[in-house]
């Protein structure tokens, strides 16, 4: 099941040693046999081996200080302990120091061969599992962005420049479509990578809360204050702070938050002087912030205080190509975390989500896949796997188009090209779908410019 599989074994009797490289050899492992303790307690010294299988009773180095050396540097090998000298008392020592299982001598082979394939497959389902979980770490490393789009790709590009530069960011873009993601990958290519990165959504606590979290207050600054409490703006000194939803700040909080990025100091509730800090702020909005601008819920001279460079997302529905490359993204993902075998996703469901308008961008669709991992019962997701609402009709939302509103003739042209779509260009189960006469769809494909047959 597993190449390369290291084994160390220690036996002072040479007969016994002899034949358990023998066998373990045949099985396919890579073996090295010593009946020297002293040399054992090298050997581990100089390299990591999957399996040890020891004597108990040695002179000198003794099975149990093998045992020890090898947890102490590598918790993951498991060790097989054998002896002659079977007792209840020294198995369940040995156990209770961590050794995988207890043969006692004299032995069957087959065995020898079951333990040790069972430690091998263990020791081998735990590095399975780190390399795992280290990849999807990797892969997605809470910075990656995954894409193929043209213009999410200038964005990228746009946020690989500007993450040395120090500049405040305002990212703008509606919910779900991986602000707080550019956030971070923007704070993980800037000079500060090193630092922390701290993200609070501003809409999501009262005026009272949000203000403690961001700057924090003195022992005894109100009732229950019983200790002392840095801010987030404190806390993120050094790095980046990402303040989410910004347009839902008070304004109160506004003017303090202002003054922080002016003066580069915090003053905690209680306080009588404030804390230097090194603050860069990357904020976020899935409003349009010139509307609270106008409407005097956002301060101007914040945001020109925290748009120095401006990032808008664009939604999932104008990133059509990246629909198929995302859903087996989160497969893998979730696939890896629920330890199951799904490893396709039916072209039928492909294409339901490829005509689907995602109101909730790619946090929904990751969703539905985790879904769809959990419900499948083969290496498949099924359209039996969606939710019920996505199984019965496509979704289509109104948005922006080119940050203007779609004329009501563009929203028709879009809504008859999809119906066409659907039913495979038959015009007579369109123009019925669309409550027309086929003469009427005609005329309106003539009239749009469509292409008529």
């Amino acid at each position: 099941m597993y190449r390369n599989v290291k084994i160390l074994i220690v036996d002072d009797e040479q007969i016994a040693l002899r034949n358990l490289e023998h066998v373990m050899e045949k099985e396919g492992y890579v073996v090295t046999g010593t009946q020297r303790g002293p040399q054992a307690l090298k050997l581990l010294e100089e390299q990591c081996f999957d399996v040890v299988l020891t004597d108990l009773k040695m002179e000198k180095v003794d099975g149990m200080q093998i045992l020890k050396k090898c947890k102490d540097l590598y918790p993951d090998t498991e060790v097989i302990m054998i002896t002659g000298y079977a007792t209840i008392q020294s198995a369940i020592q040995a156990m209770k120091k961590g050794a995988y299982d207890y043969i006692a001598k004299p032995f069957k082979l087959d065995e020898v061969r079951k333990v040790v394939r069972e430690a091998v497959e263990k020791v081998g389902l735990k590095n399975e599992n780190a390399q795992l979980r280290a990849e999807i770490e990797k892969f997605e490393g809470k910075v990656k962005i995954i894409t193929q789009d043209s213009l999410m790709q200038k964005l990228l590009d746009t946020a690989r420049q500007i993450a040395p530069t120090d500049c405040n960011v305002l990212i703008g873009g509606e919910s779900g479509t991986g602000k707080e993601l550019f956030a971070r990958h923007i704070h993980f290519n800037s000079n500060r990578a090193e630092g922390p990165f701290f993200a609070i959504n501003c809409g999501a606590f009262t005026e009272e809360l949000l203000s403690n979290e961001l700057f924090g207050h003195e022992k005894g600054a109100f009732t229950g204050a019983t200790t002392l409490k840095k801010g987030l703006i404190e806390m993120a000194s050094r790095g980046t702070l990402f303040l989410d939803e910004i347009t839902e700040m008070p304004s109160s909080m506004q003017v303090k938050l202002l003054r922080v990025i002016q003066e580069k100091e915090v003053l905690r509730l209680g306080a009588t002087e404030p804390v230097k800090v090194d603050v860069r702020f990357i904020a976020a909005s899935n409003r349009d912030i010139h509307d609270a601008i106008k409407n005097n819920s956002f301060r101007q001279d914040l945001y020109f205080r925290l748009n120095v460079v401006s990032l808008h997302i664009p939604p999932l529905s104008e990133r059509k190509d990246d629909i198929p490359l995302l859903s087996y993204y989160f497969l893998k993902k979730y696939a890896a975390l629920m330890k199951k075998d799904v490893t396709e996703i039916s072209q039928d469901v492909i294409s339901l989500l490829m005509n689907y308008d995602f109101p909730g961008n790619v946090r929904e669709l990751e969703n539905i896949i985790e879904r769809g991992v959990a419900l499948s019962n083969n290496n498949k997701i099924e359209i039996a796997h969606l939710p019920e609402d996505l199984k019965e009709l496509s979704i289509r939302t109104f948005r922006k188009k080119e940050g203007r509103i779609p004329s009501l003739e563009e929203q028709e042209t879009a809504y008859i090209q999809w119906v066409l779509k659907e039913v495979g260009g038959n015009k007579t189960i369109a123009s019925q779908i669309l409550g027309i006469d086929r003469v009427s769809l005609w005329r309106k494909l003539k009239k749009y410019g469509l292409e008529i047959e």
